[in-house]
């Protein structure tokens, strides 16, 4: 066993950030991880099929250049400079925390949220500070006070596990009361209403994080990239891996760009999918937020959301039990195809019967 003395304290003393079930491929229906049910438009396969029989024993592009250009033509930005691409959206978050918050110094966030900024705190020996939603959901004026210890603001937008989306307007007003970096983590943007990629160009402070791993259906690549003003990006391209997306990545990443019709196709008929089946659960009793994500947080009036949970693992669906300490708790159930829904929802009923 490793002597924990040699370890630094803050390593020490920190609780791993635990990611969803991962059963093996075909034994489960996974609403559990909020993962695209729908494999990657064709255009992506045929691109890693292509790169794969390219020069592997080489070197990827270090800045994913190709990938850049695509982007930033596909979100109407000034240029590629204007975005970094990472390791997945979570990568982009350890730069970004390990790029300006320092030890001893602070970063917030709301809760309930996404449990792994905590974690990327405490790996940094940095101090993290939870704002709580309102019961509605919204943002209290506290999230966007000033704080001469304050370095970083983290805010999911849509947030997990609500999936509820705090306005353009009110980000836009938050970065403004704010002397720091406010990042607005838009890991399910593409299942909302709104999005905040047009407040980046006016605002130096104000960052967006996205994923390929939700909408196009590219989790198992891991990729994901920071649109932010040029000067911030080359600044923080100085602190990622040398060569921190792979060949393969890459070349899926840029076709993924061109897919935009595929990418709309998909969107309506995941929406249509999340309506539906969050009319059935308010049909059954649960509170259902209403949802900008592709997945939505419900709760019983019995209380029995761990009971249930293991009711469907035991019967090969996986969902999301989630509880937060003075929140409550509840099930955070992904958006699948039409029969991956209707089979748990079937269950469900069976289980209130």
């Amino acid at each position: 066993m490793a002597d924990k003395s040699y370890l630094r304290p803050a390593l020490a003393r920190m609780m791993a950030y635990a990611p969803g079930e991962q059963p093996p491929p075909g034994k489960y229906i996974k609403l559990n991880t909020n993962e695209n049910p729908y494999p990657p438009p064709p255009a992506v396969v045929e691109a890693i099929r292509m790169a794969a029989g390219g020069p592997l024993n080489r070197y990827p592009d270090p800045m994913a250049t190709a990938f850049r250009i695509a982007a930033a033509e596909q979100l109407n930005l000034p240029g590629p400079e204007w975005v970094l691409a990472g390791n997945g959206s979570d990568e982009i978050l350890t730069l970004l925390v390990r790029g300006f918050v320092g030890e001893g110094q602070k970063l917030r966030l709301p809760y309930p949220s996404y449990v792994l900024y905590r974690t990327l705190a405490d790996i940094q020996g940095a101090v993290w500070e939870q704002v709580a939603f309102r019961d509605d959901w919204s943002l209290p004026e506290a999230f966007g006070e000033s704080d001469q210890d304050l370095r970083l603001v983290l805010l999911p937008n849509p947030n997990s596990p609500s999936g509820t989306v705090v306005s353009p307007e009110r980000v836009s007003k938050l970065a403004e009361s704010l002397d720091c970096p406010l990042i607005v983590d838009e890991a399910y943007a593409d299942f909302a209403e709104q999005n905040c990629l047009n407040l980046v160009q006016q605002n130096e402070r104000i960052m967006v994080t996205r994923t390929l791993s939700k909408s196009y259906g590219l989790a198992g690549i891991r990729f994901g990239f920071l649109v932010a003003q040029p000067q911030v990006i080359a600044e923080l391209a100085k602190i990622k891996d040398s060569y921190n997306c792979d060949g393969l990545s890459i070349a899926a990443a840029t076709a993924a760009m061109g897919c935009g019709d595929w990418l709309g196709e998909v969107q309506e008929r995941m929406k249509a999918t999340r309506t539906r089946m969050a009319d059935h659960l308010t049909s059954l009793g649960f509170a259902v937020v209403p949802s900008q994500a592709n997945f939505v947080w419900c709760q019983h009036p019995n209380g029995k959301h761990q009971q249930l949970y293991e009711f469907l693992k035991k019967n090969q669906i996986l969902v999301r039990y989630m509880e937060f300490p003075e929140w409550g708790d509840g099930l955070r159930i992904s958006v699948g195809t039409d029969e991956q829904i209707n089979a748990c929802l079937m269950l469900i009923e069976r289980y209130l019967a």
